[in-house]
């Protein structure tokens, strides 16, 4: 018998991708899909299970298909259909700690594989130049999906603590991008004018979603010789992009506010539905974060096809040209940043190095 693999959040576009792509495996036998609601996309050959994870019906199918792999996908930023923010952080915690305790009582259950972010490291002004999966955070983040990934990966240690039979892989993504990326910073990088704050160029990461797809595969299977796939790792591209590079790329201008403006702007376009411009966001628009893939690579085994750059040059090709053409704007902003008035007392990220440019 081959593996018996469930999937959460699989009405997403991602986790669809992945249960399509999972089931080709020669070693997995059948993959159950589950989500609240149905998928507007085919699951290919899954069975598709309409349940909610938030339910202790969960644990009567974990049961029923005898599932050995579990891979968790249901962890996400942004809601479904007119879901709020409120179902949304219930489907993250609650969600999260109902399908751990289905997990806990299912003895066939032999491998977890959760969707976490680097969120959990939040994003502050003393931050270190790269975190790695052991650095604790400076603050921890206090709202948002940031802090529903800390309280997720609370219970995911928790779990593995009273089944240590069961090989737990915790795979922190950096920002996710793609044609199809859904996402707060995907729909930030949509608007037609970016706002940024004043002073700030904060360093950014990202992985493309065919990478994120391939490492979850990967995650899912027996580790392969010389690697590991249980613990905690950071999943994102080689290298760095300014956030001035991003707005060049796309073509759309930025405009700078003072940090308390930038705060107002956010809850203005919260309230409009343009965005769901965060607190959390906004702090990593100005402080950035940048994490270590030492682990991925030396103890994981995987090496993500696409760099960072390279994943937001995918999403900039499935958003289509911004209001200006990248080559004009990258010349234009280059000779305001080159007046006088504005080098004579430029600010600069605190505790960053400079970083590299590249147009």
């Amino acid at each position: 018998m081959g593996k018996v693999v469930l999937v959460t959040g699989v009405a997403r576009q991602l986790g669809g991708r992945f249960v399509r792509r999972i089931q080709r495996d020669p070693e997995v036998d059948r993959v159950i899909g589950v989500d609240a609601v149905p998928p507007a996309h085919h699951l290919g050959g899954a069975d598709f299970l309409q349940a909610d994870i938030r339910q202790p019906t969960i644990a009567r199918v974990l049961a029923e298909y005898a599932v050995d792999t579990v891979v968790h996908m249901d962890v996400t930023g942004t809601p479904l259909a007119s879901g709020g923010r409120g179902a949304v952080k219930e489907t993250n915690v609650i969600g999260t700690m109902q399908l751990l305790g289905a997990c806990q009582k299912a003895p066939q259950v032999k491998r977890l594989v959760v969707k976490s972010s680097t969120n959990v490291y939040g994003s502050a002004p003393r931050d270190p130049a790269v975190f790695t999966e052991t650095t604790p955070p400076k603050s921890l983040p206090s709202g948002g999906f940031a802090k529903d990934t800390v309280e997720v990966e609370g219970y995911v240690r928790g779990f593995a603590r009273r089944r240590p039979d069961v090989a737990v892989c915790v795979l922190r993504f950096a920002n996710i991008l793609g044609p199809t990326a859904d996402s707060p910073l995907a729909e930030y990088f949509s608007l037609p004018v970016l706002p940024t704050v004043f002073g700030y160029d904060p360093r950014l990461q990202f992985v493309h979603e065919d990478d994120v797809i391939e490492v979850l595969r990967i995650a899912s299977h027996e580790p392969a010789r010389g690697t590991l796939n249980s613990g905690t790792f950071n999943i994102a591209g080689d290298g760095v992009l300014l956030l001035s590079q991003c707005s060049r790329r796309l073509g759309r201008p930025t405009v700078p506010f003072l940090l308390p403006a930038v705060t107002w702007v956010g809850g203005a376009l919260r309230t409009l539905g343009a965005t769901d411009f965060s607190p959390e966001q906004i702090r990593l628009l100005t402080h950035g974060r940048v994490v270590s893939t030492a682990q991925m690579r030396d103890t994981l085994g995987f090496a993500p096809r696409y760099t960072t750059a390279e994943a937001f040059a995918e999403f900039v090709r499935g958003r289509g040209p911004g209001l200006l053409p990248p080559q004009a704007l990258a010349g234009a902003v280059d000779r305001i940043a080159a007046l006088p008035f504005l080098n004579s007392g430029r600010a600069r990220t605190p505790s960053h190095p400079p970083t590299q440019s590249a147009n």
